[in-house]
């Protein structure tokens, strides 16, 4: 395939020539070979894909929710092409059996993938390490969905053993000791962002990051909601990833979003929320990663206290950074590394997240002038409803993953065969 007068994220206008897997060559006024198809890209945008390291892609145990084959379509629409699941499935990811059920279903997916594996008191880390992980975690140190909060030992032991082997540890940072019970005798949407306070976060990072440098260890921070979090990490020379929803909403959203804006951790105040775009934008933040964790509209619709946390993301991510991107606010090569080419330097994935010759041809095509409203009814996720309903984002024409073409939405909308694999082999 050739990708001919396509804008590249740093403005170079370029052809791209994709042979097998990987990316062949990179010029200008390159020339159609026999039998090869063509894509004109004038005042298009050529970008790598997106390589989100946060999922929940919720097989085993919870396949109404979500499967390898709704998750990786919606991943596809949304022009991502690799995607990192974690461990609180159920059974949870936490020995090399599980794993083995897992990458077995995983099987159904469009898109390129990696296994977390996950630490519980029952879990079997010779096995587990024996397996083709992607990360340790996320290591939950508070309970979330699927309950698996350990403590400041099991913590510590994990670091040490994943330390050991080279594996990175993905943490989930909340102090549950930090909460304020008195938001309990609340019932309105904002009770959760009044329950599971900035200052739990803050001090579960701080220290989180102190046992890593006991250890010599590497952790990477999950869902950072506070600038305060952020800054407590890029200080101790670990890195982190901020969700989508933490970006663009905040507790002003939550008498509209009610239960459906419930998350951990919580959605902040508006005041922080700016301070952590400041960060992204200025590159203190690594990476923006969805925490895709979809639940029906039947489950979440209930009380505050009742409703399970977690948002779908996976879809809307991208598209959403790119209408940032149209309109000045980030650039596109901002969105490029917080979307790509960190991820892959972070965790070591030297073939994927930039557009050069020899990487995989991992490649999602956009036209930055055509913008259309997000619905939930529209993406491709088995709960079909999302925080971000109304907002503007720039959709994928087009995503390919190594080569192959997942998903095509120029005259229709079409999606390819499964072609997902393991990115650690």
């Amino acid at each position: 395939m050739l990708i001919t007068d396509a804008t590249l994220p740093d403005g170079r206008t370029r052809d791209v020539r994709i042979e097998g897997e990987t990316i062949a060559e990179i010029g200008e006024l390159l020339s159609t070979t026999a039998d090869e198809r063509s894509i004109d890209a004038s005042g298009k945008r050529l970008l790598p894909g997106m390589i989100d390291v946060h999922v929940h892609f919720r097989q085993p145990g919870y396949s109404h929710k979500e499967t390898w084959e709704s998750g990786s379509k919606s991943a596809a629409a949304g022009g991502v092409t690799t995607v990192v699941d974690q461990p609180n499935t159920e059974p949870p990811t936490t020995d090399g059996e599980r794993f083995d059920e897992k990458a077995a279903l995983a099987a159904d997916s469009l898109v390129d993938f990696g296994i977390n594996g996950g630490v519980t008191e029952q879990w079997d880390p010779e096995t587990l390490f024996e397996r083709a992980l992607f990360a340790l975690g996320e290591v939950f140190l508070a309970d979330s969905t699927g309950n698996m909060g350990i403590d400041a030992d099991l913590f510590a032991e994990a670091v040490s053993r994943a330390s050991e082997r080279g594996v990175t540890v993905t943490v989930h940072a909340e102090d549950a000791t930090r909460f304020n019970d008195s938001a309990r005798e609340r019932d309105d949407a904002d009770a959760w962002s009044a329950y599971r306070t900035p200052q739990a976060e803050i001090d579960a990072v701080r220290r989180a990051c102190t046992v890593a440098g006991e250890h010599d260890a590497r952790i990477h921070v999950a869902h950072t909601s506070t600038p305060e979090a952020i800054d407590v990490a890029d200080d101790a020379g670990m890195t982190c990833e901020v969700t989508p929803h933490h970006l663009f909403l905040s507790r002003d959203d939550l008498p509209e979003l009610g239960t459906f804006g419930r998350m951990n951790p919580p959605l902040r105040r508006e005041a922080r929320r700016r301070k952590v775009f400041e960060r992204v934008a200025d590159g203190t933040v690594e990476m923006i990663a969805t925490d895709h964790a979809p639940h029906t509209r039947e489950e979440k619709d209930a009380s505050i206290w009742d409703a399970p946390s977690g948002v779908p993301g996976v879809e809307t991510a991208l598209p959403l950074l790119l209408n940032e991107a149209r309109e000045g606010t980030l650039g596109y090569e901002r969105v490029r590394d917080l979307t790509a080419a960190n991820p892959a330097a972070v965790f070591g994935l030297s073939n994927k997240g930039r557009i050069e010759e020899g990487f995989d041809a991992d490649l999602v095509l956009v036209d930055p002038d055509d913008p259309r409203p997000i619905r939930g009814e529209q993406t491709h996720t088995k709960c079909d409803w999302t925080p971000f309903e109304g907002m503007d984002g720039v959709f994928p024409e087009l995503t390919m993953v190594r080569g192959t073409v997942v998903y095509e939405d120029r005259h229709e909308e079409l999606f390819g065969e499964p072609v997902g694999r393991n990115v650690r082999r």
